[in-house]
């Protein structure tokens, strides 16, 4: 993870209509509708739930793209899917799962909820709830002003409204058991266990039950925890595939990472105390020394580790961390590049070894070198902190054209467009190259769409 213990991106931008108008179909518990979503980015773990999910992403006949799925800076258990086959999994689900099984098991629940085709399914039957909905008040309403009776008005509108939510929710309910039914096939395909989502499911059950949490038939989004734990039992009888998935070594040292940079180092030593000599709980002890700022302590297991797995480039990427926030600029440097070195394509270990080469008083050599791999990075991903580095860059070599267009590009990202605009045309003030010239052109036309949108935001 990138920057003091974590790099937090607030989903504004082009995610801002994706977190306020999707459909979010949750796990097992309800999770509405979001104003906004804040995502982790740490690419260890990415990758691993990219693994995890693929091969259900296949069994399900879903195609699969990698950056589809998403980590969830929430603590609760929870996951959802919204359109384009996104996944979004809360960190709170990640560390309460004991095995990759666990959450294999969720993760192939809601691409039950994508095969099932729930979220255009719901998004239609919301609109004909809606429109039954907003029928039924109108005749009510003129029924009461007929009779001259207000009440009868209430009564209609507050009817047609309960009638509505009682049909939305009983067809929730039908989607969630879909689901749990999809999963189970699913895993059967991969040959992994349901015995995993039956835990995880026992675990919300319990987690209910401690907070008072009442299941009741009325008003409910999910059928009856003690229904589903019976399916998934008779399921997990039934089932003779293993009951670890393929990366549980990985999965654990995923988990202690992700524990360790969300709670306390005083929880996280709780849970891994000193004791305990295993990789995870050694690099959940290094993190935690690191956030207390005993750098000693921290190096000494950070060191160790890279000891025993020397081509660990997770490894290296923290130690990388530790020296810049520290302040050893040329020790980062060549942390980060040892990192790169045992993985190439990380567009990650490229943004870090960039941002530690900027704090170095980089030459005309380190600058290109800079340059090149920024733009490696953006050419995946152009929603990324990247293009923020890319503007400082182009400034320290006095090219205004493209430093401009960059920090354009990034502060559209931040959804703010009149920044982006007045930085915009500021490039194109300084003689920029006829092919930047062409991408400026696009971004104004973006910003001006983005404009009119927000004018007419009903259309």
């Amino acid at each position: 993870m990138e920057k003091t213990h974590q790099r937090i991106i607030n989903v504004l931008g082009n995610f801002r209509k994706l977190a306020c108008s999707l459909v979010l179909l949750s796990v097992f518990l309800n999770c509405g509708t979001a104003a906004a979503i804040s995502l982790v980015s740490d690419e260890e773990t990415e990758i691993f739930l990219h693994q995890t999910l693929r091969p259900v992403f296949d069994a399900a006949g879903v195609t699969f793209h990698p950056g589809q799925i998403y980590i969830v800076n929430d603590p609760t258990l929870n996951a959802f899917v919204s359109d384009g086959n996104r996944m979004f999994v809360n960190i709170g689900t990640i560390i309460s799962a004991d095995s990759q099984n666990e959450l294999t098991g969720v993760l192939a629940h809601e691409t039950g909820h994508i095969q099932g085709g729930h979220i255009l399914r719901h998004k239609i039957k919301s609109r004909e709830i809606q429109n039954i909905s907003l029928a039924s008040m109108v005749v009510g309403s003129l029924a009461g002003i007929a009779a001259g009776r207000a009440d009868l008005s209430i009564a209609a509108i507050l009817g047609s409204q309960s009638s509505a939510i009682n049909s939305m929710l009983t067809y929730q309910i039908s989607e969630e058991r879909s689901a749990d039914e999809a999963a189970v096939a699913l895993l059967k395909k991969i040959n992994q266990s349901p015995a995993g989502m039956l835990e995880f499911m026992k675990k919300i059950q319990k987690k209910n039950r401690m907070e008072g949490i009442s299941e009741r038939d009325y008003y409910r989004t999910h059928p009856l925890t003690d229904e589903r734990i019976s399916f998934l039992e008779k399921a997990s009888r039934e089932s003779k595939a293993p009951r670890q998935g393929p990366q549980e070594k990985e999965f654990q040292r995923i988990k202690a990472k992700l524990f360790a940079y969300t709670e306390e180092p005083r929880q996280t030593f709780l849970k891994y105390p000193a004791g305990d000599r295993s990789v995870p709980a050694r690099y959940a002890q290094a993190i935690a020394y690191f956030k207390q700022l005993k750098m000693k302590e921290a190096s000494a297991k950070i060191d160790g580790l890279i000891n025993d797995e020397p081509q660990n480039p997770y490894f290296w990427e923290l130690k990388g961390q530790m020296l810049l926030e520290t302040g050893k600029i040329d020790a980062a440097v060549s942390a980060y590049r040892q990192a790169l070195k045992r993985q190439p394509a990380s567009s990650l270990f490229k943004i870090n070894l960039s941002q530690a080469m900027l704090e170095n008083n980089p030459g005309p050599a380190e600058l290109k070198e800079i340059i090149r791999m920024l733009n490696q990075v953006l050419i995946y991903n152009r929603e990324n902190y990247a293009w923020l580095l890319l503007a400082r860059t182009y400034g320290l070599q006095n090219d205004i054209a493209n430093s401009s267009y960059a920090a354009a590009e990034f502060s559209l990202l931040g959804n703010d467009a009149a920044m982006a605009k007045r930085q915009a045309e500021n490039a194109l003030r300084h003689n920029p190259a006829p092919a930047l010239k062409l991408k400026i052109d696009d971004l104004l036309l973006r910003i001006k769409q983005i404009e009119k949108e927000n004018r007419n935001p009903d259309n």
